[in-house]
């Protein structure tokens, strides 16, 4: 992301600055060092964050649940302060395609909810909006692009995986075996995320709000003052 973000800059219309921010978990064995070398010999401004997010997930994960949810909790909260402490009004998050469709899957399956993520969203802040520039990019996709471009590879280091983890595994099975009956099923269900009909769903706030805009919009159309007829329009039309 950060190498299509550069590239971008470089050729905007538009002046903008990148800054890339690692936030270093505190996982034993974690190479921080090789990340660090890859922004220094590129020209890449950063930040390196030190946390004691692993100390506190040890003391604060309930037995069961997922590292990664809490983890991922915690290194977004580091994010938004950075983000803040350097002036950055967007805080680009590097989520694939793939990463969209399974987490909707994830929230249908075990949630009861219908949602994914948004790919530019305000922040609860109010200050931070969070855009996710890789949405239309599959996984496979940038797996191949960083072989080719021969980029480092450095593990977060987690100790284990979660319950949360292996439901995240299990929706990337099952879409790898859906693609042999249905090739195009990711990209059908990525279409889905923006091609919403609250009237034909079941939640009762949507649909609140749709019978509110029909009656809006039925009051404009049936009270509104006509304009006055455009006298070359009319002569157009009998014509």
């Amino acid at each position: 992301m950060l190498l299509v973000l550069e590239d971008l800059r470089r050729r905007a219309p538009v002046t903008f600055e990148l800054i890339a921010v690692n936030i270093d978990s505190g996982y034993p064995g974690y190479r921080g060092d090789i990340i660090e070398d890859f922004f220094r010999n590129n020209g890449f401004s950063y930040r390196m964050v030190p946390s004691r997010h692993y100390d506190i997930i040890k003391e604060k994960l309930r037995p069961g649940s997922s590292y990664c949810s809490l983890c991922s909790r915690l290194k977004r909260g580091e994010l938004y302060e950075a983000a803040q402490t350097l002036g950055c009004n967007k805080l680009a998050l590097g989520h694939h395609s793939d990463d969209f469709i399974e987490t909707l899957l994830l929230n249908q399956f075990f949630v009861g909810s219908l949602k994914s993520m948004s790919a530019s969203m305000l922040a609860d802040n109010g200050i931070i909006t969070v855009i996710r520039p890789l949405v239309y990019l599959a996984e496979e996709d940038i797996a191949a692009f960083s072989r080719d471009a021969e980029l480092p590879v450095v593990s977060c280091c987690c100790p284990v995986s979660g319950v949360a983890d292996m439901q995240r595994k299990r929706m990337k099975q099952l879409l790898k075996d859906l693609q042999n009956d249905i090739p195009h099923v990711k990209n059908s269900l990525l279409k889905a995320l923006s091609n919403v009909h609250p009237r034909h769903l079941l939640d009762p706030l949507l649909r609140r709000d749709v019978a509110g805009a029909c009656k809006s919009a039925d009051f404009l159309v049936n009270h509104a003052p006509l304009p006055e007829p455009d006298s070359h329009v009319c002569q157009q039309i009998e014509s």
